[in-house]
């Protein structure tokens, strides 16, 4: 980000938006309404923090037909005319040739993506990259779908009017795509709903996991859909190079939805493992059980070889859940002192690092802390103040010109 960019936002942040009437436009196409992911969750509670914040600033989202949406009032219209991505190919042209028109028609002032720029699209676009293009997915069945999103993302950087990223680590790997154009490029990271994610139990939630879920009292935790860069085998090598009687003591449980066959390719690897009697698969779980997930585990074991932000690793340290992570720049930037980092590719180191998070409850409860200190400085309320008012920056000379 340039330097007088940055005094821009600085100088921005000020002002209210109650000085506009604006309306923005949201497209949610990219998300699979039958698969879900962080995204799903992240689209309505980034709207829902803007609603309340912003009060001189509507919505107009465009969702898929089935995807749930909370009721957030008049200024929020959901828009469901649209493919999303469980039909990629309708998606793609509604996203690149009709979403744009439609939310001129509308009335937006500005159209928020994630990923891409439209082909067709008159308004201001601001690009939210929550991801990069994943190398773990060039595989022969993805090399398609990595291509284009390649080729939207370098071409977004040349068109957007305003390319917003959740870390600092993203933003320098977008500003080496950029080849030196200097897009403008706002730094914002996600949050987390401190009302839901709390180190504070629900009652008799610990009773409840074992009774409808079949989680043992103490365990260790993987969350996350089986994408290949999540590395589920890793994580399970790691668990399988703990003492028998520690596996025995802190079962294993992986929770999350499957992914061009991740899943059984972690149950092979368990067994494989020979640690399967100690491993809890239990597939797609409601996500109003997360919390607890988190709350109850002795730790969270995150093998990823990538990430953009870690919207776990965030969630798991406002929950007071500590995490062995692997040692990626980004993780250390979001939890800071929050998690214990480790090499998942070197089995033995791994499994040292989850023996003495579970054997040490000094160094467990010193993580557990600076993670629930770390997780307070992000909020849905920074991040949709953070986003809003970026946008208000961009259009501040137009809107400035009309009111004249």
């Amino acid at each position: 980000m340039s330097a007088c960019f940055r005094f821009q936002m600085r100088r921005i942040s000020a002002i209210s938006a109650q000085a506009f009437r604006v309306k923005l436009a949201l497209s949610t196409l990219c998300e699979n309404p039958r698969k879900r992911t962080g995204l799903s969750t992240l689209f309505p509670a980034f709207v829902a923090a803007a609603v309340r914040l912003f009060p001189d600033v509507s919505w107009l989202v465009f969702a898929s037909h089935d995807e749930p949406w909370p009721d957030l009032g008049p200024r929020v219209n959901v828009v469901r005319r649209f493919a999303a991505n469980d039909r990629r190919a309708m998606r793609l042209w509604s996203d690149h040739l009709r979403v744009g028109s439609e939310a001129e028609r509308r009335g937006a002032d500005a159209l928020l993506t994630v990923g891409f720029v439209p082909l067709r699209c008159r308004l201001p676009v601001i690009m939210q990259v929550c991801a990069l293009p994943s190398s773990c997915a060039a595989g022969p069945a993805n090399w398609l779908r990595t291509a284009y999103r390649v080729w939207a993302l370098r071409a977004g950087l040349r068109r957007a009017a305003l390319v917003i990223t959740n870390s600092a680590w993203a933003a320098g790997r977008l500003g080496a795509l950029d080849r030196g154009r200097r897009c403008r490029l706002v730094v914002s990271p996600e949050g987390v709903d401190h009302a839901q994610f709390s180190p504070e139990p629900g009652k008799s939630e610990r009773d409840r996991l074992t009774r409808e879920l079949g989680i043992p009292p103490r365990y260790l935790l993987w969350l996350s859909n089986f994408y290949a860069y999540k590395r589920a085998e890793l994580a399970l090598a790691a668990f399988a190079a703990l003492p028998a009687k520690l596996r025995t003591e802190y079962p294993f449980v992986l929770a999350g939805g499957d992914w061009q066959g991740g899943l059984a390719r972690a149950r092979r690897a368990a067994a494989r493992c020979g640690v399967d009697r100690d491993v809890r698969f239990l597939g797609r779980v409601n996500e109003a059980w997360l919390p607890a997930l988190y709350r109850n585990a002795r730790a969270q074991v995150m093998a990823t070889s990538e990430e953009t932000f870690g919207r776990n690793l965030l969630e798991a340290m406002a929950c007071g859940c500590p995490t062995v992570a692997n040692d990626l720049p980004v993780l250390r930037e979001v939890a800071g002192a929050g998690a214990e980092f480790t090499d998942f590719a070197r089995t033995p180191e791994a499994g040292e690092a989850l023996r003495r998070l579970c054997e040490d409850d000094v160094l467990a409860g010193r993580v557990r802390d600076h993670g629930i200190a770390r997780a307070a400085e992000f909020s849905f309320e920074r991040l949709a103040r953070e986003r809003v008012n970026a946008v208000i920056a961009l259009l501040e000379p137009e809107k400035a010109l009309v009111a004249s």
